[in-house]
């Protein structure tokens, strides 16, 4: 299990997912507020989104690639089996970021 506590730890430099300028920019586009969480590291997902009142994180995966290199780290399914927060979706590009904020079907 992963320690979220904000402890200081070292790592390397955060890697962000080719598309994810492309998901904040739509997601922007739609009015929700995006943070990107990216050099946080340890699982934790990519963005915090705000939109509507509702606060929920995203895990951005490049829908580019094949499955199997969208899985999620180890870290990442631990983050994700102990969050107890709001939602939380894994998107796979800008349509599938729109569809978790409810903007498209």
């Amino acid at each position: 299990m992963h320690d979220w506590s904000g402890e200081a730890a070292v790592r390397r430099a955060a890697k962000i997912d080719a598309n994810q300028t492309q998901v904040v920019t739509a997601l922007r586009a739609a009015g929700a507020v995006v943070h990107s969480l990216a050099a946080v590291g340890n699982g934790v997902p990519d963005l915090l989104v705000a939109f509507r009142g509702q606060t929920m994180l995203m895990e951005i995966k490049d829908g580019s690639l094949s499955q199997s290199r969208q899985a999620l780290t180890p870290a990442q399914v631990d983050f994700h089996k102990a969050w107890t927060g709001g939602p939380l979706s894994i998107v796979d590009g800008p349509d599938a970021a729109l569809r978790a904020l409810g903007c498209i079907k």
